[in-house]
């Protein structure tokens, strides 16, 4: 008898079944750079005309010589995780430009001075910011101690207690609150005591309302989230033995969210220190110290920043300097709080997601 066999035939994506090897995307990007040089020397363009180039034949190359060498379905892949990368890398290009340029040109003046020193009587060289450095930190904890109570019983309200038409309206004014501008914050609180107090009014309390206008939503938002991935499990064991709702909510709920809950709060801190317009509006500025946040005007860092970049005195580098080493400052203070935030996550996360 004879033996009849069948050969299957051999698809092209099985033979072009070889990997590239390492060291293919390397020389395919060092092509691709020579190539948008060439092209900006014959079409001219910047430097950012010349990176955009140099990306899309990157991408080409790599789908063309993965596709002769690997096949289309590898190609494919190569081609959409260079488009990734590269889209990665043009994300983090101006946050790393912005960081370059605030801490090179801020590191003028980071010195003992600018911490200790304030602007009274300083009209070019010399001065510091220790009185808005510390009317940013009173302005924006008086905003903490306001917006997180009213944010977390919104939220607790919101998960716990919630239902019908006066829950659905409580979270329609939170989702437009969260997109409030800034100014609007501002116009609001200067309004609020100008009722009060007559207008013209400038103080740092009016300030702190501001900002907590802002900062409210923000805390409604990042609470409720965590409220809600509480197990209901926890409740229902808590409720079988007896224990009453509010007790439940304040020694089973908000101890295992209390991680996401701080966390949360710092973002929102972190997010409305930098505000500029609201403070501007109601809290002022002033050379001086002022450590009454209920009387007078107070400086803060964003506003001590535009000051010193618009109002730089004689001479009038002296002041740019300030401003940019008050923007270092700022984005140290953010910094610290998203660190003090991952902190805090850690510490107060459940054992088993540690």
């Amino acid at each position: 008898m004879s033996t009849l066999t069948t050969e299957r035939p051999t698809t092209p994506v099985q033979q072009a079944s070889r990997p590239l090897a390492r060291w293919v995307p390397v020389a395919l990007l060092v092509a691709a750079l020579v190539v948008a040089l060439l092209l900006r020397a014959v079409l001219g363009g910047g430097p950012i005309a010349t990176a955009t180039m140099a990306a899309v034949v990157y991408v080409v190359l790599t789908y063309v010589v993965s596709r002769a060498r690997e096949g289309s379905r590898r190609a494919v892949d190569r081609t959409v995780t260079a488009a990734v990368t590269i889209a990665f890398l043009l994300a983090l290009l101006p946050l790393t430009s912005l960081l370059w340029t605030v801490t090179t040109r801020g590191a003028a003046r980071f010195d003992v001075d600018f911490f200790a020193l304030t602007m009274r009587n300083i009209v070019g060289e010399g001065g510091g910011a220790r009185h808005a450095i510390i009317g940013t930190l009173q302005i924006t904890g008086l905003a903490t101690l306001i917006s997180v109570p009213i944010g977390l019983l919104t939220a607790i309200y919101l998960v716990e207690y919630g239902r019908g038409r006066l829950a659905r309206a409580v979270t329609f004014l939170v989702d437009v609150m969260t997109g409030i501008p800034s100014i609007v914050a501002g116009l609001f609180a200067y309004a609020l005591f100008a009722l009060l107090y007559g207008p013209g009014v400038r103080f740092g309390l009016g300030g702190a309302v501001a900002l907590a206008v802002l900062m409210t939503p923000v805390v409604v938002r990042a609470s409720e989230e965590m409220l809600k991935l509480v197990p209901a499990e926890l409740r229902e064991a808590s409720y079988a033995l007896g224990v009453p709702k509010w007790r439940t909510i304040l020694k089973v709920v908000l101890p295992v969210a209390a991680a996401g809950i701080a966390t949360g709060t710092t973002l929102a801190i972190a997010r409305v220190i930098g505000e500029t317009a609201p403070l501007l509006l109601i809290a002022g500025y002033t050379s001086s110290l002022n450590l009454d946040p209920n009387s007078g005007r107070m400086a803060t860092l964003p506003v001590y920043a535009f000051y010193s970049f618009t109002q730089p005195g004689v001479p009038p580098q002296a002041g740019i300097d300030r401003a940019w080493t008050a923007a270092l400052v700022l984005i140290l203070i953010v910094l610290v709080l998203n660190l003090v935030a991952r902190l805090i996550s850690r510490f107060f996360a459940p054992k088993g997601a540690r």
